[in-house]
């Protein structure tokens, strides 16, 4: 089985433009995300769409394969699919470009379960959650999972919701919600698809879930299909703000930064 992993990496991203390549340590931010991604063993081959010329440039420069896709394409997902039109590959995972902690293993476990479980179609990352303040975080996308491992539902509010007692007081509640932290679960975004359902996906028309959440992995489930989840002990920070991006900076002065994070978010 053949996988190929696809970073986007679009110039015009909404909060920090041209973040992708912001300087992290000497090095554009797509860069680092590139290196981890060569870093896993399940993967054949590293690709990453570009819509600007200065961003082609940038990957050529470190020495990586750059392939431009459309200024038009609406989503990362369009982009991969754009590539993979002329990619000869079983299965296709989608890293984001502006992860530059990124674990090399991550990579590998969404490639493997495509290797052993011939039926899964689409796959993606869950962590646990351990800090109470990520649950109420609309930033941070919750998911529930059936005994499976197939996802049920994503939301950027805290679900399971538990249902509590009317007689029970504050105190409690906050109480309640340190005991059961570890047994939400947070969505980390890198997705696999075999290379003919990211056709399918990305030919399904919006869903109402999707539009209401703002979450584009709610189409797949409200078309009917199934999402395998995959439990990862690591976690990454997205670079969506200057405050990321610093903190990312200050991750990556240790070269295993990426280990660091794993141990911050456990903590």
């Amino acid at each position: 089985m053949k996988a190929v992993a696809v970073i986007p990496a679009r110039w015009n991203s909404t909060r920090l433009k041209g973040k992708v390549l912001a300087d992290i340590n000497g090095k554009p931010m797509i860069q680092h995300v590139w290196e981890r991604v060569k870093e896993a063993h399940e993967v054949d081959e590293v690709i990453v769409a570009v819509d600007r010329e200065k961003v082609f440039k940038a990957v050529k420069a470190f020495g990586g394969k750059a392939v431009y896709t459309s200024p038009e394409q609406p989503s990362g997902t369009d982009r991969l699919a754009e590539i993979a039109n002329s990619v000869d590959a079983d299965v296709f995972i989608n890293v984001q470009g502006d992860e530059p902690l990124v674990h090399p293993l991550m990579i590998d476990a969404l490639v493997q379960v495509f290797e052993y479980e011939r039926n899964v179609q689409m796959a993606t990352l869950i962590k646990r959650i351990h800090n109470k303040d990520e649950i109420t975080d609309p930033n941070v996308v919750k998911v529930v999972v059936d005994r499976k491992g197939f996802a049920l539902y994503f939301s950027r509010n805290p679900i399971p919701y538990v249902v509590k007692e009317s007689s029970i007081d504050d105190s409690a509640r906050e109480q309640d919600m340190e005991d059961v932290s570890g047994k939400y679960f947070k969505h980390i975004g890198l997705y696999g698809y075999t290379k003919d359902f990211l056709f399918t996906y990305t030919n399904l028309p919006k869903s109402t879930l999707e539009i209401k959440e703002k979450l584009e992995q709610l189409r797949v489930l409200e078309h009917g299909y199934k999402i395998k989840t995959i439990e990862t002990r690591y976690d990454t920070v997205s670079v969506d703000t200057q405050e990321d991006l610093e903190k990312v900076r200050e991750l990556l002065k240790d070269k295993e930064g990426f280990v660091a994070v794993k141990q911050e978010k456990a903590g």
